[in-house]
Formats: structure tokens, sequence, C-alpha cells
């Protein structure tokens, strides 16, 4: 009889011990799931600061003219009335022979 119980106790011991280590919710999976969450809070973080960074660009564009004006200018080759417009075009340097 306690040959028995003795037994099913061992098995039992085995059950759980392969779900610690290899089954559904195992150390394993849980460090997985961890280094996941991690990877996530790092995008998570680098996704706020771009958001931090859009919405001073709206706040200034929305209240200063002169924001508008230098994207017009870098963005669109703008111009305001009276002002020459120069392109400087560098000729690219001959390359070395061997």
């Amino acid at each position: 009889m306690t040959r028995w119980i003795i037994l099913g106790l061992l098995l039992l011991l085995g059950l759980l011990q392969y779900r610690l280590w290899l089954g559904e919710g195992s150390l394993a999976e849980l460090h997985a799931l961890r280094a996941q969450i991690a990877g996530y809070r790092e995008e998570l973080a680098q996704l706020e600061a771009r958001n931090r960074a859009l919405a001073a660009e709206v706040e200034d564009l929305r209240i200063g003219l002169e924001a508008i004006e230098d994207r017009a200018r870098s963005e669109l080759g703008m111009i305001q009335r009276g002002e020459v417009f120069l392109q400087v075009i560098e000729k690219p340097e001959p390359e070395a022979k061997p």
C-alpha cells in the first residue's frame, strides 16, 4: 500500500516538474515573456519621445510664423518678394587614379 502511495507521489512530482520546466507557463516561457516586455517598453519609450518632438513641432507651427517660414524655405524652396534665389552647385572632385 505505501509503495503505491510513494509511486503516486513520485509520479505527481515528475508531472509538476515537467510543467515547471517545459510545460505551459514554464520558467523558460516566463523568461521569454519578460524579455519581450522589456523590448516593448524600450520601443514605447522611443515612440513617446518621437511623439513629444512632433507635438512640440506642431505647437511651434501653430504659434509661430517664423517656424512656418523656415519650413517653407527649406522644404519647398520658397522665397519672399525682393529676394534673389541662388543655388550653388559644387563640382564633384575627380577620383584619384591608382
